[in-house]
């Protein structure tokens, strides 16, 4: 009789890098197409406030696949 043993290999999963600070996506830096008033740094600045703890949670429970998008990225999104 052959005894068959699985072997799960569990790691920790992080995030992709985010960035909201980057400069190489679409212009050389985001700021030179957008003026200082305009509203997507007031979502950016609200979403950084938030309490985002159960979404990290159910991350956190997920060993399969790849790394997800940090969820501050996706909500701002």
């Amino acid at each position: 009789m052959v005894q068959v043993v699985e072997i799960y290999n569990i790691m920790i999963k992080g995030y992709k890098p985010y960035n909201p600070n980057q400069i190489y996506l679409f212009p050389p830096a985001p700021q030179d197409w957008l003026p200082k008033e305009h509203l997507v740094y007031f979502i950016s600045d609200l979403v950084d406030h938030l309490d985002l703890t159960v979404i990290h949670k159910v991350y956190e429970k997920g060993i399969k696949g790849q790394p997800p998008y940090h969820p501050v990225l996706m909500t701002k999104i």
